[in-house]
């Protein structure tokens, strides 16, 4: 499973959430900033 961070560092783990990242809805935010699904990045393990 993947972890993708946002610009502000917010971290998005697949092991803890229900669903991968790449299958949340383009709309989807960040639950602290607000950015885009686009501000993320993918962390390398």
């Amino acid at each position: 499973m993947a972890k993708y961070r946002c610009v502000c560092n917010y971290v998005y783990d697949e092991e803890k959430e229900d669903k991968r990242f790449s299958d949340l809805p383009s709309d989807w935010k960040c639950p602290l900033c607000n950015a885009p699904k686009t501000s993320f990045e993918l962390l390398e393990s």
